[in-house]
């Protein structure tokens, strides 16, 4: 099994990617989302998960005939806080901040065999409001996965790391303070939001 990851700059390419990989037969077990909790008003003022909400959308789509998305709730990830997530990935980037050296949504990338530039890449996209998507396929598939992640536009991390550096960063920062989108930039990730 291999990993394929891309992060998107809204919501919607995200749904739209998660729903391409489904209807060929990527089963919603092996696909995980990851989004800034800006995506959804019902979200956006949670600072703080308690206890009782951590987890509440990990694992609920695993198996589920439902897919994927309907699985979404808030978790908080060690480095993010609370984001909007569901599957493999984010269930193990809550636990990462026990076991991986990095922790968080980076150390779970790189533990799954991401690149560390993309990870760090992806981690802060979706801190800045991106969202990320990966799929857990068989090696033949990896081609197929990437050619259906690639039709929604994912950013490109080259060049979005190349954006990032030129305003001084430098890696992801778990420590670094909450991003507080403008209303333009919260309005675009929500883009094809569920009501």
């Amino acid at each position: 099994m291999k990993t394929v990851s891309r992060v998107y700059d809204s919501y919607a390419q995200a749904n739209a990617a998660v729903n391409a990989l489904e209807r060929a037969g990527i089963p919603a077990r092996d696909i995980s989302l990851v989004a800034n909790k800006y995506v959804s008003a019902k979200y956006a003022d949670v600072d703080d998960v308690s206890d009782a909400a951590k987890g509440a959308g990990v694992g609920g789509a695993v198996g589920g005939a439902a897919g994927l998305l309907a699985g979404l709730g808030l978790i908080a990830i060690p480095g993010l806080g609370p984001v909007v997530a569901a599957g493999w990935l984010a269930a193990t980037a809550v636990g990462a901040a026990a076991g991986a050296a990095t922790g968080g949504v980076a150390g779970a990338l790189i533990d799954a065999g991401e690149d560390r530039l993309h990870a760090d890449v992806y981690s802060e996209a979706v801190r800045r409001g991106g969202t990320l998507v990966t799929a857990r396929v068989p090696d033949a598939e990896v081609s197929r996965a990437e050619a259906i992640l690639a039709g929604y536009k994912p950013v490109d991390p080259v060049l979005r790391d190349a954006e990032y550096r030129k305003e001084g960063w430098r890696s992801f920062d778990p420590k670094a303070p909450p991003y507080r989108p403008s209303q333009a930039e919260v309005d675009r990730m929500r883009a094809n939001w569920p009501s």
